[in-house]
This record gives structure tokens, sequence and C-alpha cells, in this order.
């Protein structure tokens, strides 16, 4: 019994000596933590000392039943002493508080909530509202009356480090990354600044002085710096619209009826510098506006000239009517658009002539006398006619036989009314010759919009209108005056524009196109031109190529001279006849490509292309120039970006006519 009693009482002491070890090392590794259940409930008491932050979030898992994912960067310990009895919800709320508190944040995802470090949770976690006020939101807070740029500054302080404020200027907004409690209080306090000051407006309509002239003298006069009041002045009505501080505003307003008094005289003269329009035609144009119905009565009192040194109007007229000069001068002195408008002309032909045919002669007696018989075919003109060739080849009055191949037979020379010829028994012919023409020209012209502007590249051919000679009434000195009249004609390629740009991208063309070249002479008594004229009007997209008419042709032209009857005969009929066939094909189309030059840039850029496109070309012609001038002293323009840094003459002023007026 003794033993029984000795062993048990060594387990009890050794069971108590190890239940102290763990428990001691317990509180060392884990710190101290107790859950007491309260009641049946399911109401927790939480105390946890020093404890490892893994601890109390598997203490939460447990009585919450949530599933949590941690992130590496989560650690150290906490301490929670809770003195009440909580439900699971309010021990996560309060779990919530704890990761607030060391910089953590709890990010639902499902069925999964991670904990992660709180900078991480502002750019990751969910935007709105949460139930509770320790989530992380991100919200957008609209501001309707002041900026949001100046809240930025005044907001910044109001968050925690990892917090963000920022202004988005577009919508005139801010974004705020924050804990929810903190989101709310943010919003509650930009309500109270977010209010609309005193938005009364008066609107003070003017008899005499102009609105904008007036504005700028009160605006110097009370700087918006120092919010006091804001006065806008409406041109078109001459009204000036005033906001601001009530007391401000009596002030200025009885200051504006001070100003706004007719001038003793009853008019002005006033100079108006124009940028862009011709003040010489704006002359006529204003002097009939004034005398249209509905101007005011004392519109006669206007006297409009224009000084056309400085490219001014004077115009001397009360208040009224040079206020609505004024906003009609202002409309019509606008920078207008400038169009580039190319013209493609390609015209592609081909010219086919064929020849073939036998001629002869047969010559008798004539040799003897005067007396004898000859006859035989003969067709053609000029050195392709065997009569012709018979006067003698190669003589002082022969005629050269005719281009192509020419086999003849000559039995000798036999004297014809005292002229000796050639006693050309045959003469065959056959030629072939073919013409090919390609002619590309692309003519181009820049104009001001609704301005009409011509190009002509070509030159001036005389042709033979008429002549005399005086034969029958030459002078005592028997001296004979013949003359000849001729006139000068154009010829060559002109091009002739006047475009009209659209609201949108597209552009009118009314275009006159001719085309004029000298063709080659076939029998003609003077020269020949070939005129093809295009005059329209289309509307063609920026940029873009539109065709605009041309010419397909195919001509063939058949001549048979023959014998009648013996020309039948099978076979020995080739001998009685001479055939020529002559076939044209032409293709000639006329293309158009207009390009709106809008502003200075697209202006420059057009340019700069044609003048380094003209060098280019002068820098090949160098290189394979082998003249006796040396290549260094040929002509070449200057590199583009040196001749615009070239130094001024001297006296000349930089940008003269563009100062600002």
């Amino acid at each position: 019994m003794k033993q029984t009693l000795g062993k048990h009482g060594f387990t009890v002491w050794l069971t108590a000596v190890l239940t102290v070890v763990v428990l001691a090392v317990a509180v060392l590794f884990f710190g101290t933590s107790s859950l007491q259940a309260q009641d049946t409930a399911g109401s927790h008491t939480l105390k946890l000392e020093n404890a490892d932050i893994g601890n109390l979030i598997a203490t939460v898992a447990e009585i919450t039943g949530r599933n949590f994912v941690i992130d590496p960067r989560v650690t150290g310990n906490v301490t929670v002493i809770s003195s009440q009895p909580m439900d699971a919800a309010a021990i996560y709320q309060a779990f919530l508080s704890i990761l607030e508190v060391h910089g953590y944040a709890a990010i639902e995802s499902g069925d999964v909530t991670r904990i992660v470090p709180g900078v991480q949770a502002l750019q990751s976690g969910p935007p709105g509202i949460a139930d509770d006020g320790s989530s992380l939101v991100t919200r957008i807070v609209p501001v309707r009356h002041v900026t949001a740029t100046d809240l930025v500054p005044l907001l910044r302080p109001l968050v925690a480090a990892n917090a963000h404020v920022i202004a988005h200027p577009a919508s005139n907004s801010l974004l705020i990354a924050d804990r929810a409690a903190n989101v709310q209080r943010l919003e509650q306090l930009i309500a109270r600044i977010d209010r609309a000051a005193d938005t009364d407006v008066e609107v003070i309509p003017l008899q005499h002085a102009n609105a904008a002239e007036l504005a700028r003298t009160l605006a110097q006069l009370y700087p918006s710096a120092q919010g006091a009041q804001t006065v806008v002045a409406d041109e078109r009505t001459n009204t000036l619209l005033l906001t601001g501080d009530p007391s401000q505003r009596l002030r200025v307003r009885a200051l504006i009826s001070h100003l706004d008094t007719p001038l003793e005289s009853g008019g002005s003269t006033n100079v108006i510098y124009l940028s862009y329009a011709d003040a010489e035609e704006l002359v006529p144009i204003l002097q009939e506006s004034v005398k249209q119905p509905g101007s005011p009565d004392n519109a006669g009192a206007a006297n409009i000239q224009a000084h056309g040194e400085t490219n001014a109007l004077v115009i001397t007229a009360p208040p009224a009517v040079f206020r609505s000069l004024q906003s009609v001068v202002r409309q019509l002195d606008i920078r207008r658009q400038q169009v580039h408008v190319e013209a493609v002309i390609a015209e592609v032909s081909l010219e086919s002539m064929k020849e073939l045919g036998i001629q002869w002669q047969i010559f008798d007696n004539f040799g003897e006398g005067e007396e004898g018989i000859f006859g035989g075919t003969n067709f053609a003109t000029g050195g392709n006619n065997i009569l012709g060739l018979a006067g003698g080849i190669g003589g002082e009055n022969g005629v050269l036989p005719g281009n192509g191949l020419n086999v003849g037979y000559i039995s000798g020379t036999t004297s014809i009314l005292g002229t000796e010829v050639l006693e050309i028994g045959a003469l065959v012919r056959a030629l072939a010759s073919d013409t090919d023409t390609n002619v590309l020209s692309t003519p181009s012209v820049v104009s001001l919009d609704n301005s009409e502007a011509e190009i002509y590249v070509g030159q001036e051919v005389p042709f033979l209108t008429g002549q005399f000679t005086n034969t029958g009434l030459s002078d005592q000195s028997g001296v004979v005056n013949p003359f000849q009249t001729i006139s000068r004609d154009e010829v060559g390629i002109r091009l002739s524009v006047t475009p009209h740009i659209n609201e949108g991208d597209s552009v009118i063309l009314d275009i006159e196109q001719e085309i004029s070249a000298i063709a080659p002479i076939t029998g003609a008594v003077d020269l020949i031109t070939n005129k093809r004229t295009l005059r329209t009007s289309v509307m063609v997209p920026d940029n873009a190529i539109l065709v605009l008419g041309g010419l397909i042709t195919d001509d063939l032209r058949e001549i048979v001279d023959k014998v009648p009857g013996l020309s039948k005969i099978p076979g020995l009929g080739e001998l009685f006849k001479y055939r020529n066939t002559q076939k044209v094909k032409r293709n000639l189309m006329v293309f158009i490509r207009p390009r709106i030059l809008r502003d200075a840039a697209t202006e420059a850029n057009l340019s700069g292309g044609k003048y380094r496109f003209i060098r280019a070309e002068q820098i090949k012609a160098r290189e394979r120039a082998d003249g006796l001038t040396p290549k260094d002293q040929m002509p070449l323009l200057p590199e583009l970006f040196d001749y615009l840094q070239a130094p001024l003459p001297e006296g000349a002023v930089p940008n003269a006519g563009n100062e600002s007026r």
C-alpha cells in the first residue's frame, strides 16, 4: 500500500512539473492567450499577451469559421485584452482593428480572406464602401464648385502615410484610397468645403463704352486674385457680366455707370490693324453693312478708309456703330487655309503605219526623137512616186527616194520634151513604222481657300497667217517688198483652279485644264497643234485622287490605190495596187489630288519635300556631268536648314509684318 501510494505521488509530481515546463515554454514562445466561454450562445473573451500574429489569425479563423491566406510579410506579436465576451462577428471586427493598428489589412476574395500589408491592400483592394470602417476602400468624390487640385494640399495631412489623395483635373474629382471610416470623414469635410459662393450674376448693358475695354480696365483695378468680384465682357451684346460679393459689386457698378458716358464729340476715330484680310477690299463691304436695314440711326456718320501701307482700317463712327463694324471685321479677318492642287496628266499613244506597193513604167523610142510611147502605174507622191524619181536621183532637181525599202530597175536615160529622165522600169516600196508616246505631266499650284490660281508652262509658237508680194507694184528702184503676217499662240500646259474647303475634309474644285502641243507635220501647209481642254467642278476628299476625264481612241485608216479592173486579176493584180495602212491608239487620262494645308507645319513639310527633291536632282546632275565646267561650280540649292538659318540682309527686321497687333 505504501509502495502504491509512493508511485502515485511520484506520477502526480512529475505531471505537475511537465505542465509547468510546457506553460513556461508556451509563454516564452507564443505569449499568453486564453479563450473563455461565457455562455452557450458562442460568446468568447479574447485575451492575448505578446502573442504571435499567426496565432491570433488561427484563433480568429477557428471562432469565425473563415479561411485566411497570410502574406509572408505579415509578422510580429500582438496583445489583445478583452473584458467582455463577444460573439464571432464582434471578434472579427476587433481582429480588423488589430490588423489596422499593426499596418495590415484583410481583403475578402470569395470564400478566402487575404491578410496583406496595408500598402498592397490599397493597390489591390476592391473599391467601394465596406460595412465596417476598418476596411480599405477606394472612392471617387466629385467636386462641383471648387477646384479638385486645390483640395489635395488640404486633405493630404488628414490621411495615413500609405493612403492616397489624387486630383483628376479633367473631371474635377478626387480619388481617395484609405480606410472606410476615414474616407467617410473626408467626404463630409469635402461636402462642407465644396459649396457655391454667391452665384448672383448682374447683367449690365453698356450704351457708350466698349465692354471688352472696360472689362480690362476693371480687371486692373480689381484683380481677380482678391476674390472680390469677376467681370466678364460679352462683346456681341456689349454687356458686362458681374458676379462676386454684393458689397463689392455695388462699388464696381457705380464705377461702370461713371465710365459708360458718351463722348463730347459724339464719335471717335479708331484704327483696326488687319492680319489676313485686305483693307481695301473690306472698305466697300463695311460701308454697305452700315447701310443695311436694322443698322443704327447714326450709321450714316461712319467714315471708313483703308490705309494700304499698314493694311489697316481707319473708322470714324459713334461707339455703337464702331462696335458693330469691329465685330464684322473680327469675323472676316481670319487665317484662310490653303490648298495644294496637283494634276496628273498621263498620255500613252501608239501609232503604226505600213506601206506596200509596186510601180512600173515602160518607155519606148524617146531616145531617138520626140515621139514615143510610155505607160505604167504611178502611186503616192514625192519620193514614193516613180515618176518623181524619174526626174533624176541625186540631181540638182532630183527627188530622193521615200523612207523604207525601195527596190527598182533602171534601164537608162531618155529625153522627154528636152529633159533627161531616168528610164525606171519598176519600183517596189515597203515601209513599216511604229511611234510610241508616253507623256506624264504633273503641274501643281497652291491657292488660298476660295481664290483662283493658275499655272502655265509652255511656249509661244509663231503661225503664218498671211503673206503678200507686190511683184507688179515695185518702187522706182525696182525693189520688191514681200511681207508676211504672223500670230503667236501659246502651246503648253495650263491649270486654273479655285478650291472651296468644306466643313469636313473635302474640297470642291473649279478646274480648267488645257493641254496643247505641236503635232508632226504631215503634208500640212503650216504647223498643227493638238489641244485638249477640260472644264469641270468636282468634290475630292483631302489628299485623295480623282480622275477628271480621259480619252481613249483607236483609229484605223486603210488606203488602197489600184487600177480598176486590172487590180482584180489574181496574182497579176498586185502589179496594179499600192496599199497604205495607218493605225493610231491613244490613252489620255487626267487626275487631280488636293491637299489641305491647315497649318504652318503642313506647309513647311510640303515645301521642304519639294525643295529637297530638286536639290537631289541637282546633285545627280553634278555626278553625271562630264563637261568643262567644274562640278563644284554647277548650280546647287543650299541645304534647307542652312538656308533657313542664313543671316538676314543688313537693315532687315526679323518677322517684319508679322508682329502681334
